[in-house]
């Protein structure tokens, strides 16, 4: 089969690899969409550490299954593999397994590839009004869905207004499943002003520049898809007394946090890492049943262009959120 293969620091290649072998409780998968996410960026630039080269990468997917008694079913991945008998995974906290692992982290091969194996209890059918590029989005929406919970969860006093740093598919994500989950009143801070075009015409959001955040502005839930010292600053700075700040980013590891004001107003800070398995089942639901829009902001690539998306994307060239490729194209 192809696959997209992360060779160093901004090398990826399109070659051939072996078809993976499903093991007895896996499921050979045909990868018809598979999204570009910032982890995967982090890689790309030699940043992660968890992802040496040769790897592939992508965890992101939808697809078909090929073979065995659910031949021919459309499916999407939850790319979170958890042991299922540790103290977090009982208690429904899944994404805390001590033992979790995701594909396109070694020993797991990711998903830029033509097929893919995985257990069945990760795959969630896929209904046939739903297309398979919007079904790859059920991953990154499902952060911002986790964090979303966890953040209406932990809030003194309703949550009317969030302002979200970030418009990329991970602060789109965020965006939506504020509105999805009652929350009317969403603001994104967005510096791309290409991407501030598509989230404001085709994504139905309201979306600022930094510099048109007042200084004064408070929200009751803030959302950091982005984290960054300078993103965290901004959080700490616009999260109203009692407030909830959702940290997903995971862009630089320290700085930014007014530790102080945080402390006088107390200002409840949450670290936020993917999701449970039923936050995924929750978000594909939503997607499913048409609760978090067309999602048709989407822009679509083969995978043998991959490469060039890529560079795209750091160079700042693309307008829409998320770039899907397909590796049947």
């Amino acid at each position: 089969m192809k696959a997209l293969v992360y060779d160093g620091p901004e090398k990826l290649d399109f070659r051939d690899v072996p078809v993976p072998t499903p093991e007895a409780d896996q499921h050979l998968i045909k990868v018809m969409s598979v999204g570009v996410c910032g982890s995967d960026m982090h890689a790309y630039l030699g940043h992660d550490d968890r992802r040496p080269a040769p790897l592939i990468l992508g965890h992101e997917a939808a697809g078909v299954i090929v073979g065995g008694p659910r031949d021919g079913e459309r499916v999407t991945v939850n790319p979170l593999v958890s042991c299922g008998t540790c103290p977090a995974c009982k208690s429904g906290r899944d994404n805390l397994c001590p033992e979790r692992m995701i594909i396109s982290m070694p020993p797991r091969e990711g998903a830029f590839a033509q097929f893919i194996a995985m257990r069945g209890e990760n795959l969630v059918t896929v209904p046939d009004h739903v297309s398979l590029d919007a079904a790859s989005l059920a991953e990154p929406i499902a952060c911002g869905w986790h964090t979303v919970r966890l953040a209406k969860e932990a809030l003194y006093g309703s949550a009317k207004t969030a302002l979200v740093i970030g418009g990329g598919a991970i602060g789109l994500g965020a965006a939506l499943s504020l509105s999805a989950q009652g929350v009317n009143i969403v603001t994104i801070v967005e510096p791309n002003a290409l991407r501030r075009d598509v989230l404001n015409t085709q994504c139905g959001q309201t979306t600022i520049s930094p510099d048109d955040l007042s200084a004064d502005a408070m929200f009751d839930l803030v959302i950091d898809g982005v984290g960054y010292a300078a993103t965290r600053a901004t959080a700490s700075a616009h999260t109203r007394p009692g407030g909830v700040i959702g940290h997903i980013g995971l862009g630089e590891g320290t700085g930014g946090l007014d530790v102080r004001r945080m402390t006088l107003q107390e200002i409840t800070f949450i670290g936020t890492y993917t999701y449970t398995a039923q936050d995924f089942r929750d978000t594909a639901a939503a997607i499913f049943d048409g609760r978090l829009g067309t999602l048709d902001w989407t822009e679509q690539r083969p995978l043998s262009d991959g490469a060039s998306a890529f560079s795209d994307i750091l160079a700042g060239l693309t307008a829409a959120p998320k770039i899907i490729l397909n590796p049947h194209i």
